[in-house]
């Protein structure tokens, strides 16, 4: 497992925790290598917040940062 100190976040999206901005700049990066559809990301959030460390992945916030991040806006 990986060091909350060793984590590499390009951004914060919102999330309560380091570990929890980690995982979500994780699905956004795929999402960006794989062209995903907003559907497929959402559906990764929701995912990510059936864990209750992270169940803020679901919060507008969060979702706001990462429609952002992956450019859904200018589309």
């Amino acid at each position: 497992m990986t060091s909350v100190d060793t984590l590499e976040i390009t951004q914060s999206y919102g999330m309560f925790s380091d570990r929890g901005n980690f995982l979500v700049d994780q699905i956004v990066n795929l999402a960006l290598l794989l062209n995903s559809t907003w559907s497929e990301v959402n559906s990764d959030l929701e995912q990510l917040a059936k864990d209750p460390q992270f169940e803020e992945a679901t919060d507008t916030a969060v979702r706001e940062a990462v429609y952002s991040a992956l450019g859904f806006y200018n589309k």
